[in-house]
């Protein structure tokens, strides 16, 4: 059987599902047709309901729960992880109204940010690795920066005025929720929690085998980055949630809701939104 696939190039995706997609695990006779692009795209196909499984950012999960339903496995949750608000001028005041770059309508960042910042309203809204030049040209006042933007925008000499990230945990008191595995609910619920035990078997082997050195799949989807900021971004977004969510990352999930649903005045339905646990763990 040939299932449908999405997640990001970014190193800590492609560490995660190296050894699932490269049959290095045994898959069952599961094959994986697999599309890399990057999360904002993927939002929007899980708003169409295009891939049977897919990487999404949080943000986007009240408007996809009734079609996919959200895996144990594979998704990036944790402390200090978050995005970050960036400026070119060290110090410098954002007002609300000030153009802020985002990367993408339906992200967490942008959930993040909109928690921060509620009264601003002038964004725009760009892939996550055009936003650095966007505030380095002044084509915007500030930008939210995500992945491997978090280690490389102090060497263009530009200046974080927020982490976002820091800013949810004070306010939640949970881990952030960044971004999680989904699987289309029309798919048989048996076949679901099978993948979503092998990808919990690809991190495992990933730790395992490649600790030291890095899969080559990871090199060669990592574009121009320096294997020293591959390894940054595996350590940051990478740990005991992507194998498991277990009941910390369960309730970080559904504080996001709570927090989605108060800043849009609206009621979000969060029944049956998890895959039953692959195992006890409270992680």
């Amino acid at each position: 059987m040939k299932l449908s696939l999405g997640f990001s190039p970014c190193p800590n995706d492609t560490f995660i599902f190296d050894a699932l997609v490269n049959h290095k695990i045994d898959t069952a006779g599961l094959e994986f047709d697999v599309q890399l692009e990057d999360v904002q795209t993927l939002n929007l196909w899980a708003l169409q309901g295009k891939l049977d499984f897919s990487k999404i950012s949080y943000g986007v999960l009240p408007l996809i729960m009734s079609d996919y339903i959200v895996l144990n496995s594979g998704g990036a949750l944790g402390k200090g992880v978050g995005p970050l608000l960036i400026t070119k001028a060290a110090n410098k005041q954002i007002d609300n109204d000030a153009l802020v770059a985002i990367p993408g309508e339906n992200t967490t960042a942008h959930m993040l940010f909109s928690l921060a910042f509620p009264g601003a309203e002038n964004k725009t809204f760009k892939v996550f690795n055009q936003i650095e030049d966007a505030v380095l040209h002044e084509e915007v006042d500030a930008g939210v920066i995500i992945h491997e933007n978090r280690f490389t925008y102090q060497l263009k000499g530009l200046h974080k005025l927020i982490d976002l990230g820091a800013y949810w945990e004070q306010t939640t008191h949970a881990p952030i929720p960044l971004g999680g595995i989904v699987a289309k609910r029309s798919l048989p619920p048996g076949l679901i929690m099978q993948v979503d035990a092998l990808i919990k078997q690809s991190v495992a082997y990933a730790y395992e085998h490649h600790h030291e050195q890095l899969a080559d799949y990871v090199k060669q989807h990592a574009q121009e980055m320096s294997e020293d900021v591959m390894r940054q971004h595996i350590n940051l977004y990478v740990n005991d949630y992507s194998g498991a969510l277990g009941d910390n990352g369960r309730k970080a999930v559904m504080k996001l809701l709570q927090v989605y649903q108060n800043m849009h005045n609206i009621e979000v339905s969060a029944n049956d939104i998890f895959v039953p646990s692959l195992t006890k763990s409270s992680s």
